[in-house]
């Protein structure tokens, strides 16, 4: 009966393994897709980063561009966040606040 298990759970291990995979590769490739679009929303880290009481008017453009061109990419700065690569320490409740301060309507609930 152990024996019949085995491959079973060798099998699942597999299916496992390479899903993880892919989801690292597609984090990658929303990453490298989403860099340009990005560097717009460089001057919101000092909000996000805890530095600054409120987001520059630049930020909030830098906002609205990235919403209006790709909204995935919104969702990559959160899952990123602590990615030591990155080296960025941003704070998730700032960074889901952004949206709403900036007047950008956005849903971030439906980030993967």
């Amino acid at each position: 009966m152990a024996l019949v298990r085995l491959p079973v759970v060798l099998v699942l291990l597999l299916i496992i393994s390479i899903s993880l995979g892919m989801a690292a590769a597609d984090s990658a490739k929303d990453r490298d897709e989403c860099t340009q679009q990005l560097a717009g929303m460089a001057t919101c880290l000092p909000y996000v980063e805890g530095q600054a009481k409120t987001p520059t008017p630049d930020c909030c453009s830098g906002l609205k561009e990235v919403l209006n061109s790709n909204k995935k990419c919104l969702c990559v700065i959160i899952k990123d966040r602590n990615d030591p690569e990155l080296g960025l320490q941003i704070n998730v409740t700032l960074a889901l606040g952004l949206p709403s301060i900036c007047h950008v309507p956005a849903n971030i609930s439906k980030c993967p």
